[in-house]
């Protein structure tokens, strides 16, 4: 079974003040549409959780074929959004974590820690990383029995108390595309120089 992938997206972007990382253009693309659409290309399953009242998130999604999840209780943090995305889960069916603030990771990225999964029977925790480190990073891959632990959540730990213990593949880059989100105007200014990369 196709794993169902997630873009958690019901944060405030708080740090970047006022500005919206996840609106942030890249070569005209909101960031958020661009990584929705790389999901989407990976023939799986697309969920995008939202927080309510935020029509510019979801007019950057239109026209895709994810599904638009609004998470009532956004302000509480990553775990609202986690908690809603594991109830849509279909019996058996394992669930990935894609970060939408990662805009390094592509399609192939994406497909290449799909495969090392598949190559687990879907049984362990699969995730990227970087070369020669274990720094966790985007996407995430969990078995269907892990990702329902997810529905305990509470706070914005990010699910990081439910992989604690259990053993995981890492799917390593050259490079730090898999863990560098971008959190602030600064962090988008020198992502934008590093990769000479337009809005």
């Amino acid at each position: 079974m196709k794993p169902l992938i997630v873009i958690p997206a019901a944060g405030a972007s708080s740090r970047m003040r006022g500005r919206d990382k996840l609106l942030e253009p890249i070569n005209g693309t909101p960031l958020l549409r661009r990584q929705t659409q790389a999901a989407i290309a990976t023939g799986c399953p697309v969920v995008v959780t939202l927080p309510p009242n935020n029509p510019a998130r979801e007019t950057a999604l239109e026209n895709l074929s994810a599904k638009l999840e609004t998470v009532p209780e956004a302000d509480e943090g990553m775990a609202a959004s986690l908690r809603h995305a594991q109830a849509l889960l279909a019996p058996h069916q394992p669930l990935a974590l894609l970060l939408p603030d990662v805009p390094g990771i592509t399609t192939t990225d994406i497909l290449a820690v799909l495969a090392r999964f598949q190559k687990t029977g879907q049984t362990r925790i699969t995730r990227a990383s970087e070369q020669d480190t274990d720094r966790p990073g985007t996407p995430l891959f969990l078995p269907n029995a892990i990702a329902k632990r997810l529905a305990d959540l509470t706070g914005d730990s990010g699910g990081r108390g439910v992989l604690r213990g259990e053993p995981v593949d890492l799917v390593r880059f050259a490079d730090d595309r898999a863990t560098r989100d971008l959190d602030t105007p600064e962090d988008w200014k020198a992502w934008r120089r590093a990769n000479n990369t337009p809005t």
